[in-house]
């Protein structure tokens, strides 16, 4: 059977763009169609300056929008990373195959080290050797697919890299990968700068729907979106990106192609109102699934737990295969403790 395996980083909260590009995929078709595990990545949330405390709400959060939006965990596992040690352990083991020269050409590196000497910080080892880690996140499970966004197709690439690479070397330990995308809507982008992409951590927000903004805040970000010069609305993402984007997000919501809406609005005004009924119901039954979920901590925990030890009872033979593979000594076996005996006189 097929095996998938995708995450989301707690660096912020999750969005409209974190929603369409991949969780409703997940929900809708991978948890159906394979042996599926759905990952916080809450370690890849330590690369940059961070809050604790932030982190683990965030963490939580994640988690429990990930079941609200429909992940089933009869169905597939969703766990914490941090929560399963084969992870971090793997990860050493690609460091020693991966190169330096890699791991700086890597694309979201250059432009976080950017923003971080730009904000005055030094930049962290763990933001250089990242994508390591993402790669051990997946090759730990064997997983066959990895359905991601455009801008994370260069790590697994990376990750196929490493794979054959270790498999070469030490023997076959891993299965090689391949990325999965959406046909819609794979880049939402952001409504105020739509050339970049719909982040969770960008400053203002303002042009960010988040999974958890109320209905009245997503109608307000959406018909106050940017949109370009001229009149007709055309879908055209090189040189009409506002429209295109705000065609492409209507278009995944209600499940069509934004080329067949390009031409059908006569307005700005009315492709907005439409864009945004179709957002806010969209994520109704996400909110309302949400909040029953948050009065059942317990519940969210029991699914987090067992999720990890089912993760781990996957990752655990491949990962110490590898070990065995690259050269390391195994440890010995427990010694069971004697049992005392009594000798009758």
């Amino acid at each position: 059977m097929t095996r998938i395996f995708s995450g989301v980083k707690p660096t912020g909260h999750l969005t409209l763009g974190n929603y369409l590009g991949a969780i409703r995929q997940w929900a809708d078709v991978d948890q159906y169609r394979a042996d599926a595990l759905f990952c916080v990545v809450d370690l890849h949330a330590l690369t940059v300056d961070h809050d604790p405390g932030r982190v683990r709400r965030l963490s939580r959060q994640a988690a429990t929008l990930l079941l609200a939006s429909g992940l089933d965990p009869e169905r597939c596992s969703v766990f914490v990373q941090s929560h399963v040690d084969e992870h971090a352990r793997l990860s050493y083991l690609l460091e020693c195959v991966a190169t330096d020269g890699e791991m700086r050409r890597m694309i979201q590196y250059k432009e976080k080290s950017v923003i971080e000497r730009a904000r005055g910080g030094s930049v962290r080892l763990s933001l250089l050797t990242y994508p390591v880690l993402m790669a051990a996140d997946i090759l730990a499970y064997g997983a066959d697919e990895v359905p991601v966004g455009d801008d994370q197709t260069q790590h697994v690439e990376l990750t196929r890299d490493l794979a054959v690479r270790f498999n070469q070397r030490y023997g076959h330990a891993f299965a090689v990968p391949r990325a999965t995308r959406p046909e819609v809507a794979a880049r939402v982008m952001d409504l105020q700068e739509p050339t970049s992409k719909m982040g969770k951590s960008h400053e203002s927000g303002a042009g960010i729907v988040y999974l958890l903004d109320e209905p009245d805040v997503v109608r307000k970000k959406i018909m106050r979106a940017v949109t370009d010069s001229g009149d007709d609305v055309v879908y055209d993402p090189e040189t009409r990106p506002g429209v295109s984007n705000l065609l492409e997000i209507l278009a995944a919501c209600e499940g069509g192609n934004p080329n067949g809406l390009s031409g059908v609005y006569e307005s700005y005004g009315a492709l907005k109102k439409d864009t945004a009924d179709a957002v806010v119901e969209l994520l109704r039954p996400v909110r309302e699934r949400h909040k029953e979920l948050v009065a059942d901590s317990a519940y969210v925990e029991e699914v987090l737990r067992a999720g990890a030890e089912r993760a781990r009872g996957k990752a655990k033979p491949t990962v110490d295969a590898a070990y065995r593979a690259i050269g390391l000594l195994p440890p010995a076996p427990a010694v069971p403790e004697a049992v005392p005996v009594n000798v009758a006189r």
